[in-house]
């Protein structure tokens, strides 16, 4: 099943990892992790639906104290620090450093591991423009994301993104780091969608607004142009992925210092998860931020999964960045393991 834009998806008909299926016919749901397996699954029925479940039985998180993260304060810290020495050496200008934080379910019982009831706390205690549940147990997908971030919006031709960086607990912490990291990233978005789009196409309709979500603020620009007639999802994923604002700039450096820096894959934490209705030229992929997601492949507990990170700049504090990373999670990870926010 699948539930995206007020809508529930069921009866799956199709899996493919082609892309080019998403130019056919049909509605889809979209994950795309961001070490690159892309799932497209087509599905026959698509109905009006919009609340996810919140059944009492349905989701027993984990308890607080048993999460883990993949890099602890010291080594993310470290980290800030290496990737400002790359800047200072001129290899990168932006570069997003992420963790992961893992936790056992404590019951194995898929009725009470159920992500769509997880889906219904988080739309609940931290509502998001882009929210969305993916359950295909055969691919070894349960995905519930919250995510604020518009990676790709489809109207027929039109294409635009919706690149998020800054972040504060109020309008008032946002820094002029934050503005210049958000500008950074305009330009890396601009050249990316440019890469797909025809000439002069490229606009920037919104650049450096305020949103308000739960807990915090974000700078949100917006990034628009029309595609090339030879171009579709294929040249879209081939020209955008892995997102720009989760990345860095310039791009094949920025992903060259995470993989020496990260120590977990982030699997669709920051990848895109969505929707495309292939039918009527239209789609919603999400940035996979605020997202959690299940593995049950091992013998053991069943490991629920969240990711958090922030993006890096010369002008970085070592200790604020590890603050945001941890503004970032605290909300959601309260959430999922039962101890919901005011």
């Amino acid at each position: 099943m699948a539930r995206f834009a007020g809508r529930l998806a069921t009866g799956l008909c199709e899996v493919t990892s082609d892309p080019a299926a998403l130019e056919s016919e049909g509605w889809w749901a979209v994950v795309h992790d961001f070490e690159g397996r892309l799932t497209c699954a087509r599905f026959a029925d698509v109905r009006p639906d919009p609340a996810p479940a919140r059944s009492a039985d349905g989701w027993r998180g984990p308890h607080s104290s048993a999460w883990r993260s993949s890099l602890g304060h010291d080594a993310y810290t470290a980290g800030v620090r290496r990737i400002r020495e790359h800047i200072a050496a001129g290899e990168v200008y932006q570069a997003n450093l992420c963790r992961v934080m893992t936790a056992p379910l404590p019951d194995p019982d898929p009725a009470h591991s159920d992500i769509d009831a997880l889906a219904g706390l988080l739309a609940l205690g931290n509502p998001a423009p882009f929210a969305g549940t993916l359950r295909l147990p055969t691919q070894g997908i349960e995905i519930a994301t919250a995510s604020p971030e518009l990676y790709l919006r489809r109207d027929g031709r039109t294409v635009a993104s919706g690149p998020i960086k800054g972040t504060g607990r109020t309008e008032h912490d946002l820094l002029e780091k934050d503005h210049a990291e958000n500008v950074m990233i305009v330009d890396l978005v601009r050249n990316d969608l440019g890469r797909a789009c025809a000439t002069g196409s490229i606009t920037v309709p919104d650049l450096c607004a305020v949103e308000k979500h739960p807990g915090l603020v974000h700078l949100v620009s917006v990034v628009q142009g029309v595609l090339r007639d030879d171009a579709g999802w294929p040249e879209l994923f081939d020209a955008t992925f892995p997102p720009g604002s989760v990345t860095g700039a310039p791009k094949s450096s920025a992903l060259r210092i995470i993989d020496a820096l990260e120590t977990a894959p982030r699997g669709p934490y920051c990848g895109a998860v969505g929707w495309v209705d292939a039918d009527r030229g239209q789609a919603e992929l999400a940035v996979g931020i605020r997202t959690f997601w299940i593995d049950r492949s091992t013998a053991a507990a069943p490991v629920l999964h969240f990711g958090t990170g922030a993006g890096i700049t010369w002008g970085s504090d070592p200790e604020r960045e590890w603050d945001e990373t941890e503004l970032k999670a605290a909300r959601l990870v309260a959430i999922a393991s039962g101890e919901h926010p005011e």
